[in-house]
């Protein structure tokens, strides 16, 4: 039987459920999704889609630290969107955040995210 190792970091949002911020089995890491919530106050930032998008990239960064990789090391992510017309921002923004080659990537427009979020990001990373 595989062994699961519970990540845990305050520069990330707590979980705000009965789940883990990632978990880690071997060398793959499964990553939560992340909202925009300042990990200090756990509410939500800003107004913008950029501000919001910019703070899941960061929440997101700050786990796979925790889990002692890099965003380099994410092999998957999942986006979800309440705006599909987001779809060209997210692109920007997460150029920001990775450097090619990317990760494989879905995204989906969805109807409604916790507390009003416009995206939510959730990820599995391998460590070499």
């Amino acid at each position: 039987m595989a062994t699961k190792n519970i990540i845990v970091t305050d520069k990330a949002p707590a979980a705000i459920g009965t789940y883990s911020q990632a978990v880690s089995t071997g060398r793959t890491v499964y990553l939560s999704g992340q909202i925009p919530l300042d990990p200090n106050t756990m509410t939500l930032v800003g107004d913008t889609f950029a501000a919001q998008c910019e703070q899941v990239f960061s929440n997101l960064k700050a786990v796979v630290e925790a889990a002692g990789g890099s965003l380099q090391d994410v092999v998957k992510l999942n986006i979800y969107l309440t705006d599909l017309g987001n779809f060209a921002a997210v692109n920007e923004i997460m150029a920001q955040f990775f450097d090619e080659p990317y990760p494989a990537r879905a995204a989906v427009g969805v109807a409604a995210l916790p507390k009003d979020a416009q995206l939510e990001i959730d990820a599995i990373m391998e460590l070499i």
